[in-house]
């Protein structure tokens, strides 16, 4: 075929010859030929048929694909194709236009040279080089960044240590509010098994104390709504009874250790006895033969020496409750002399912490769960 291409096209310089019998025979076939592979083209692609009449080339994707450089070519609607050329097309490469040497490679191999291509602009999609941008979105950028991880190791030990230490602490306040309830519930008793009786309620109740809170949190979570509403509503009523027996035994206790305080004997207040005694006795024996001047005097002598007496033993008094008097002076000194509390409102305040205390024992335990549960 190729041979047959090369005959059929005379070289520039040389005058043409005319064609044998033979040749114009072979032309005539090879016309109709190409007449049947137009039509077909036209039947079986979206090229018009009108294109491929004008002897344009056209080769489809299947054929020859091409992936360089490719320039598109339209020619002018002036331009006219010589009649007297017959192109020779193998029946792998359609249609070749004039002074065209078409050579069909081997279908394993791919053309990927510059190929020319001439064709009408309408027939075919003209397509450049198109370079593939790709998104950001499918390559993510990540900035320099410095991430520091504290150790889980460390953060976990640590918890698991504030967790015991947290619940040793709920405990030992359990273990004081028992004792304190217990033992001013059995003062009540009139007899031993109502005391013990006494003892039994006040315990269970601080029992109750240290165990609701943290059952009445897992029901909470697990989704029991209504059981840890009891739960809370009974917590509620058993703190109200023992932070009133927390209140009896605290005051009952500092007013014993108050007493005690203020009873004794300092050297001001038996120094200020002896006087007196003295002045009675004085006022005894001036007296003794009836009222006189003498005796309204000596009788004077023994009330001040009665006052003094009382004032020594008033300054023991003040004295049995030092923490009072400091509370009072700092809180005077605090505000700028505004607040003036006195000893009865810091022992009011006094009893109710030392009531209210150890009932805290049930919400530290709790939060001591939750803090081994998060480790």
């Amino acid at each position: 075929m190729l041979e047959d291409s090369t005959a059929l096209t005379p070289p520039k310089n040389q005058t043409r010859r005319s064609k044998t019998p033979a040749e114009r025979q072979r032309a005539c076939r090879q016309r109709k030929k190409l007449k049947r592979q137009i039509a077909l083209l036209a039947a079986s692609s979206a090229v018009p048929a009108e294109v491929l009449r004008e002897g344009l080339t056209v080769i489809p994707e299947s054929a020859s694909p091409v992936t360089a450089d490719v320039t598109l070519v339209t020619p002018a609607a002036a331009l006219a194709v010589t009649p007297n050329v017959a192109p020779v097309t193998d029946v792998a490469a359609l249609a070749v236009t004039a002074n065209v040497t078409s050579t069909t490679p081997d279908p394993a191999l791919p053309v990927t040279a510059n190929v020319t291509l001439v064709t009408s602009a309408a027939a075919l999609p003209a397509t450049a080089s198109v370079t593939p941008v790709t998104a950001g979105a499918a390559s993510p950028v990540t900035a320099n960044v410095t991430t520091y991880t504290k150790s889980h190791n460390h953060v976990t030990v640590g918890r698991r240590i504030s967790s015991h230490v947290l619940t040793a602490a709920a405990l030992a306040l359990c273990g004081v509010a028992i004792t304190t309830n217990g033992w001013f519930a059995r003062s009540l008793g009139s007899s031993d098994l109502a005391g013990w009786l006494f003892f039994a309620v006040g315990a269970a109740a601080d029992l109750v104390l240290l165990a609701v809170p943290e059952a009445a949190t897992q029901l909470w979570q697990a989704g029991k709504r209504p059981t840890a509403a009891a739960a809370w509503a009974i917590w509620s009523i058993v703190s109200v009874f023992a932070l009133t027996g927390g209140i009896g035994f605290a005051s009952a206790n500092i007013a014993d250790v108050t007493l005690a305080r203020a009873a004794r004997i300092t050297p001001a207040v038996t120094a200020a006895r002896a006087a007196l005694n003295d002045a009675v006795t004085a006022r005894d024996r001036e007296c003794a033969s009836g009222e006189g001047r003498i005796c309204r005097a000596r009788d004077q002598v023994v009330t001040e020496r009665h006052r003094a007496l009382e004032a020594a033993m008033s300054s023991v008094e003040h004295a049995a409750d030092p923490q009072a008097d400091a509370a009072i002076k700092i809180v005077t000194w605090l505000s700028a002399g505004n607040l003036k509390p006195t000893a009865d409102d810091f022992n009011m305040l006094r009893v109710v912490l030392l009531a209210l205390l150890p009932q805290l024992g049930g919400l530290l335990l709790m939060i001591a769960g939750r803090a081994r549960r998060s480790s």
